[in-house]
């Protein structure tokens, strides 16, 4: 099953305790999510280096393909499969470029359709729109309501990823609209059971099998 049939796109939060941060990745991973992407904002660049290679290696060991967040070059440097970027991140072209045609580019478009157009015409693999919901981790983010992921999953070819203050609570309705990807942080990570909960998006993508006909 590829990440482009759907699922949950879990996104790390800032340790700066990698033990933690790598218990936490893989507890969660044991629910099954599509994608996941290593993303630190925080400044120690050697830090984000040795855990960016250490989540990589614990995605490669389930089977689960590891973006990195907002630094192509260091995408590059790891040999993970692929890197999204924002609007202050480069351009999608040059990104697609750097990155080659094995590896992932996710490109953010907040709540701009034709900045998605743009970024597939690029060579974007995915576009994400967001925030759909107050988020804890962007307070001020600008908001896209979901009747752009109903239009952008009609009139693109890439997957339509959505992120921003996603529960289970709201996430079907997001799923309904066409959202191919549901980007989490914290309502999975800050679970009891980060695996539970992550198997709990993975079901809102489970499709009946078609009935075998006699």
């Amino acid at each position: 099953m590829s990440w482009r049939d759907g699922g949950l796109y879990l996104v790390t939060r800032d340790c700066t305790a990698s033990d933690a941060l790598l218990a936490e990745v893989a507890e969660a991973l044991g629910g099954g999510p599509a994608l996941l992407q290593y993303r630190c904002k925080l400044p120690d660049r050697e830090l984000r280096c040795r855990q960016a290679g250490q989540v990589l290696a614990l995605c490669r060991s389930r089977g689960v393909p590891m973006l990195v967040n907002d630094d192509v070059a260091l995408a590059i440097a790891i040999g993970a499969d692929g890197a999204h970027i924002g609007g202050a991140d480069g351009d999608p072209a040059e990104a697609r470029a750097a990155l080659g045609e094995g590896r992932i580019l996710g490109v953010s478009c907040y709540d701009r359709i034709e900045r998605a157009r743009a970024a597939q015409r690029a060579g974007a693999d995915y576009v994400a729109f967001g925030a759909m919901y107050p988020s804890s981790t962007k307070p001020d983010a600008v908001h896209a309501p979901i009747s752009l992921i109903r239009r952008a999953a009609g009139e693109l070819t890439v997957p339509v990823a959505a992120i921003g203050g996603i529960t289970l609570d709201n996430a079907a309705a997001l799923v309904a609209a066409g959202a191919s990807l549901l980007a989490v942080i914290s309502d999975v990570f800050e679970d009891p059971s980060p695996a539970g909960r992550a198997a709990a998006y993975r079901a809102l993508f489970d499709r009946p099998a078609p009935p075998n006909n006699p």
